[in-house]
């Protein structure tokens, strides 16, 4: 019990991180507000620019992946509390986007650029994809997700523990939270290659993640997940498996 205060403290500041993070994302995908953004003035040659990149997208990646092992888990479980498990790899998670939105290299060069409605209706999909994201969380267990409820911060059970979530968001696609992601890291109305660069590595990284989910699910739930996965889409809603 004596360290519940700073399980509070700490799950709440990546929380906060986790919020300030996402609105910094979007900013600078859309290249509005802060001074560093994915398509912003050129900084360096384009083999160092390409080489920074890589590095800060390996980085995240590696921390993405490998703290969520069993087996590095069960390492961290060693050194940290279990009631702080999640809030430290949410805080690490902020801290390696911090470095990718910090250090980022913008690349030089334009794959396309949208004008009139054209670009509003782009506009229109990159604030839906950042809502559906951001519902997505809060359609399963937000507490969960953010290390506060394994922290303290609420005591009683969400519901959906009790089995295969189905309905909401997850009646139109099974990764709601991995569609919105890829909608706001590819509608936009300037594409630059550095802005492709990192939605390129981005989609790779979720369609890597999302088949690596998808066998975790199914050893948790059989058949049904079988069936549900039958019925509903991965990630583009009304595409179904062929028969």
């Amino acid at each position: 019990m004596s360290r519940r205060p700073t399980s509070l403290a700490l799950s709440a500041v990546g929380w906060v991180g986790f919020g300030a993070v996402t609105l910094w994302t979007a900013a600078f995908l859309a290249g509005v507000v802060v001074p560093r953004t994915a398509d912003a003035p050129v900084r360096t040659t384009t083999g160092r620019a390409l080489a920074v990149d890589a590095a800060l997208l390996l980085l995240f990646a590696l921390q993405h992946s490998l703290m969520a092992r069993r087996s590095v888990k069960a390492r961290l479980a060693r050194r940290v509390p279990g009631d702080l498990g999640r809030a430290t790899y949410v805080l690490a998670t902020d801290l390696c986007l911090v470095l990718l939105l910090a250090l980022w290299q913008p690349v030089q060069g334009q794959v396309w650029r949208l004008d009139g409605p054209a670009a509003v209706v782009a506009w229109a999909l990159y604030a839906a994809g950042w809502g559906l994201a951001v519902a997505a969380t809060f359609a399963v267990d937000h507490l969960e997700l953010t290390g506060l409820r394994q922290a303290g911060w609420a005591t009683r059970p969400h519901r959906s523990h009790a089995g295969l979530k189905e309905d909401g968001l997850y009646a139109l696609v099974r990764h709601p939270l991995m569609t919105g992601l890829l909608v706001a890291f590819w509608a936009t109305p300037r594409m630059g290659v550095g802005h492709l660069v990192l939605a390129v590595a981005a989609t790779g990284y979720i369609a890597i993640g999302t088949a690596f989910e998808e066998r975790d699910l199914r050893a948790s739930f059989g058949s049904a997940y079988d069936a549900y996965a039958a019925r509903v889409p991965a990630l583009v809603p009304g595409l179904r498996r062929g028969r």
